[in-house]
């Protein structure tokens, strides 16, 4: 086992975000990765924000992040790649021996391993360190003109191409997303990109609302805006498909009144512990309520549309910090009022 000490950016309790020494080990089986960048995701800021993410509860400090894209150091021979090759990192360690693995639900898995996680203990480090440590499986080759900038985006766009499979067929489809920011928005960019007709987005952000057209929505509307809601529930309900991006309580309540019968909801935000749910509506209008969760091959597809520009992710980037001014980047990514994503630069 070789060792390497770096900078990595920790979180030790809530506001609690350091740039400190973090020692790297890894095995001759392992790639040796120099990280180039990486992005705030939501549950990096939860953890900032409340020292846990859900049920995943830190108890010690923990390296975060998870959307990574670097420069190979060390690589076995065996893998397949080569130092100085840029890869984009899957931050997914699936057992790969459970039913669950074998029958192709690896985010399903149990045993997950998810970089940046505190669901078990001993914590999984993420990678927001000058160097990380990874299965050669999690790396995934670019182009040799890759846009380090722009590939930063693969993990979650791959959570967004997931749930768009979730709904299955988006062709001349209509399609409503509750939720505009950087997930909803990614999530808007994959159903156009996946053949709908019409992308409408929701959210009570004028900031998230204008980001939403940026990324392509047909139109932006204030869910408070009641005239529109009644609109959309006539006849029925207007949407085929909902993507449920928010996580807020109403939000998830009052999809199944603006989706027609036979329709979809997909479920991806979060937030609400519980809700009010119109069961009944659901019932009776035969809507497919369906949870989508993390991805399994989805990273490979996130990247090659990132590479070949099928997408454009760049309207969501609002700032590049450096590694030092961590937990100055964690502030500013928990300002939703004012940033959408924030890139760590090493």
């Amino acid at each position: 086992m070789q060792q390497k000490e770096v900078k990595a950016v920790t979180v030790h309790e809530a506001h609690d975000v350091r740039c400190e020494n973090h020692v790297v080990e890894w095995s001759d089986e392992e790639v040796l990765l120099k990280v180039e960048r990486g992005g705030i995701c939501g549950s990096d800021i939860h953890y900032y924000l409340h020292g846990r993410a859900g049920m995943s509860v830190l108890k010690a400090p923990m390296v975060l992040g998870h959307e990574l894209i670097g420069i190979v150091e060390y690589a076995p021979a065996t893998s397949g790649l080569l130092a100085g090759q840029r890869v984009a990192v899957n931050p997914s360690r699936p057992c790969r021996k459970c039913q669950l693995c074998e029958q192709g639900h690896q985010n399903l898995c149990r045993s997950m391993r998810f970089m940046g996680s505190a669901q078990f203990f001993p914590h999984v480090n993420g990678g927001f360190a000058q160097y990380v440590a990874l299965d050669p499986q999690q790396c995934v080759p670019c182009q040799p003109d890759a846009d380090p900038k722009r590939l930063v985006f693969a993990e979650p766009l791959a959570v967004c191409i997931h749930a768009v499979r979730q709904a299955g067929d988006l062709v001349g489809k209509r399609v409503l997303v509750t939720g505009a920011g950087p997930i909803g928005s990614l999530v808007i960019a994959a159903a156009l990109a996946s053949g709908a007709s019409e992308v409408i987005a929701t959210d009570i952000s004028e900031r998230c609302r204008h980001l939403a057209l940026a990324m392509g929505a047909t139109a932006a509307i204030d869910p408070r805006d009641e005239h529109q809601a009644r609109l959309w529930r006539e006849e029925g309900g207007y949407f085929d498909v909902c993507f449920e991006a928010s996580g807020a309580a109403a939000a998830i309540s009052s999809a199944v009144s603006f989706v027609r019968p036979a329709g979809t909801i997909v479920q991806l935000g979060m937030g609400a512990a519980s809700v009010d749910y119109p069961v009944g509506s659901l019932l009776v209008k035969e809507i497919q309520l369906k949870g989508s969760f993390r991805f399994v091959d989805e990273f490979n597809i996130a990247v090659n549309w990132l590479e070949n520009r099928k997408i454009d992710p760049f309207p969501l980037l609002s700032a590049e910090v450096g590694i030092h001014e961590a937990a100055q980047a964690f502030e500013m990514a928990a300002d939703k009022a004012r940033y959408a994503k924030i890139q760590i630069v090493f």
